[in-house]
């Protein structure tokens, strides 16, 4: 537990004085050349083990008249757990490889022998953590290709494509301790609410396409402005044929504004993505969709990317809608490395819920209650604060700690990774 009671009100108007008083050491001259930001991974897990490996985002501003925009990123990550699991990923990002259209590509291996299952329409499902931590995971072993291409239509107003391979390799947990323990995800097989042909994973080719409207200020740390985008996106099923080609709608609006030049910045999001027609297989439903890879890994609801605090993808549906409401805090500047660098907080409040079911007859139809609750699904709430260390203001580097406020979504959440999430 990171925070076990509220700050006094002396204190925190007294940071705040500061806060907004003290003349930092703000970016006297702007970024030329590579700029590169090393760290280690290190983290532990009590099911996947310690976690051990490096990444790095590399940076290119060539003359500087961009910055604080860059002309190239690319991030580079590679790290492993003493159990199995890993992370292998690579990004790319620029506006001018291209000219007059933005490039995103990503490839990423991301195996895991114990991946969060939770079942599905979130509090139909029932949770408890008295269970074995298997009854609640799959072995799932992910690649994935995105490119994207964005270009103009007005100075605000941009069209998007973009094409993506999915390969998933699903099972049961098949490490040695759990090997004999039930799973939720057997129960679900057993119940045909996940079907044989699907059982063990596949692999789907989605094409995307939408509109994207811009106006903010800076894009990894945005002060003011509005960053709203719709995209349509699905698979034609023209590799597994088995009858799982579908159509989804994704739509989100954020904005940003300043509080408090350079100081304070209230930051809101919400979203709706859905299936607007055919049938999605369950191993893409926890996906969500983005144009821009904000996190290795862009999955909800529940977790790092969208209802922080709940558990990782707890809820899974056919259709969602979440919200994210934060304050944006740059508490002090400072100089390190020779680099410009500022720390900031951002206490936030999140909500989220599945408004489509997915296979809800099934889970019923089932009559076990490790499968259906017999609640319907609700609004799951969380809370929380984050922290932020931020170079040059594109390499931001996030821990962000949520607590749940429902029921049977977990007891509390520490993510640590890289960029705010919207």
């Amino acid at each position: 537990m990171i925070m076990k009671q509220y700050c006094s009100v002396f204190p925190l108007s007294v940071l705040l004085f500061i806060s907004l008083t003290t003349v930092a050491a703000q970016e006297k001259e702007p970024k030329k050349g590579w700029n590169l930001g090393p760290l280690p991974a290190v983290g532990y897990n009590s099911d996947l083990g310690f976690q051990y490996g490096a990444l790095c985002a590399f940076f290119y501003y060539g003359d500087g008249s961009y910055f604080p925009d860059y002309k190239h990123k690319f991030h580079i990550e590679a790290s492993q757990y003493t159990k199995g699991s890993g992370m292998f990923h690579f990004f790319y990002d620029s506006k001018y490889l291209i000219p007059s259209v933005r490039f995103t590509f990503a490839a990423s291996y991301l195996p895991n022998k114990m991946m969060y299952f939770y079942g599905f329409n979130g509090a139909a499902s029932p949770y408890s953590d008295s269970r074995s931590a298997a009854f609640n995971a799959i072995d799932r072993k992910m690649f994935r290709v995105l490119a994207d291409f964005q270009g103009r239509i007005t100075d605000r107003l941009s069209w998007a494509v973009g094409t993506a391979f999915w390969s998933y390799r699903t099972g049961k947990v098949t490490l040695d301790q759990y090997k004999d323990e039930v799973t939720l995800y057997e129960l679900y097989r057993e119940s045909g609410i996940i079907s044989p042909e699907e059982a063990g994973g596949g692999s789907q080719i989605e094409v995307k396409t939408g509109l994207v409207y811009d106006t903010r200020d800076h894009e990894a740390a945005p002060a003011k402005g509005i960053w709203a985008e719709a995209i349509a996106y699905g698979s034609p099923d023209v590799i597994e044929k088995n009858n799982n080609a579908y159509l989804k709608l994704s739509a989100h609006f954020r904005q940003y504004i300043t509080l408090v030049a350079n100081r304070l910045v209230f930051a809101y999001h919400v979203a709706y993505q859905g299936t607007v027609a055919g049938n999605a297989p369950f191993y893409v439903q926890q996906n969500i969709a983005t144009l821009y890879l904000r996190q290795v890994n862009s999955e909800g609801l529940g977790g790092i990317n969208t209802v922080r605090g709940l558990l990782y993808s707890r809820m899974v549906g056919d259709g969602y809608i979440w919200s994210n409401i934060e304050l944006r805090w740059r508490l002090f500047d400072f100089r390190l490395f020779k680099q410009s660098w500022y720390f900031g907080v951002n206490p936030f409040f999140d909500a989220g819920r599945v408004v489509q079911p997915y296979r809800l007859d099934g889970m019923k139809k089932a009559e076990n209650p490790l499968i259906y609750s017999g609640v319907n699904e609700k609004m799951h709430f969380s809370t929380g604060l984050g922290a932020k260390v931020v170079m040059n203001r594109n390499f931001v580097v996030s821990a962000e700690f949520g607590k749940p406020l429902s029921l049977g979504d977990g007891k509390s959440g520490l993510n640590i990774g890289l960029n705010y999430i919207f």
